[in-house]
């Protein structure tokens, strides 16, 4: 039989991994008696552990409380948690640094000799390059969009544009998008009329938030489907449609994030929506997917420009 405070903690980390525990189960698993587990249930509750009873049968559920109680986490969870909180400590998401910091060192403090090993390993070893930081969100403006997005409540903010504008936007926000280096939010603009994405380190919400509204059918089935399809062709000049011909399986980890919208038409091939700055972009965009493919929509220019990037790698096999 497990001693008093190594059953305690026993009984809570079976707790937190199950959602409705029948009491005759507790008592199996700890190898005592049910009164034995109403009164375990008690010590916890008396620590601060809000232990529910079960209505209907002999049973406990750990529910959500008014403070935070201590956690038990198993070793994959504490190192997760750890590497986590590092990472959080370089975030774009200003004001989350040092108190992400602070748990990080609570953290260390009580992880085990081969966990903390485990943590240091990978730090020591992981060599952040190649991606420049993005632009700093406030952690207090994340907070009020998501908190209106789960209201279903308007939201008012200030808005600057990519060029600089200024305006006051009043919109039903549904989601936030992490998406790269950039936090954007997807919402349907009242005052336009139409679907949005706007960035959310050039927005400032106006509290309080506006009344609450009836939630529309998102313009995709897949938020992020939809930013990058609004991110990878609507915000360029040059703007193409391409058919590929091969499935959107076989080829969706060769379109990457913001370089374009991918819309499956049937077994063999489908559609690649793409915008760039130029022409040549565009084919070096086309030609990285390294299949075949038929131009359906863009530019004039767009055609000449396959044309001449056909025709250097022509003569390159000529002079070989």
């Amino acid at each position: 039989m497990l001693e008093t405070s190594a059953r305690l903690l026993k009984l809570l980390s079976l707790l937190q991994t199950h959602r409705d525990w029948p009491g005759a189960d507790l008592a199996e698993r700890l190898g005592v008696t049910t009164r034995t587990v109403r009164r375990d249930v008690e010590r916890l509750r008396e620590l601060g552990y809000p232990v529910h009873a079960l209505r209907g049968t002999p049973g406990y559920r750990l529910g959500a409380g008014a403070s935070l109680p201590p956690l038990l986490l198993d070793d994959d969870e504490a190192v997760a948690v750890a590497v986590g909180l590092r990472t959080a400590t370089s975030s774009s998401v200003t004001g989350i640094e040092e108190t992400a910091l602070r748990a990080l060192t609570k953290l260390q403090q009580v992880l085990p000799s081969r966990l903390r090993h485990r943590v240091n390993t990978l730090q020591t070893a992981t060599v952040r390059a190649g991606v420049a930081p993005g632009p700093e969100v406030s952690a207090d403006a994340l907070m009020t969009i998501a908190d209106a997005c789960r209201r279903h409540e308007r939201l008012r903010f200030d808005y600057t544009s990519a060029r600089g504008g200024a305006s006051r936007r009043t919109a039903e926000p549904y989601h936030l998008v992490n998406f790269g280096r950039h936090w954007y939010l997807v919402a349907f603009d009242t005052g336009r009329d139409d679907w949005r994405t706007f960035r959310v380190d050039r927005l400032r919400p106006r509290p309080p938030a506006g009344p609450r509204f009836t939630p529309r059918e998102l313009p995709y089935d897949d938020v992020a489907a939809y930013l990058s399809h609004q991110l990878s062709a609507r915000a360029w000049v040059c703007q193409a449609t391409v058919r590929l011909h091969e499935s959107a399986e076989a080829v969706a980890d060769r379109v990457w994030p913001g370089m374009g919208a991918v819309e499956a038409v049937d077994e063999h091939s489908c559609l690649v929506h793409l915008g760039a700055e130029t022409p040549d972009d565009l084919v070096w965009m086309i030609t990285s997917m390294q299949t075949g493919f038929t131009l359906v929509s863009g530019p004039p220019d767009l055609a000449v420009a396959l044309r001449r990037q056909a025709e250097r790698c022509l003569a390159a096999l000529d002079r070989a």
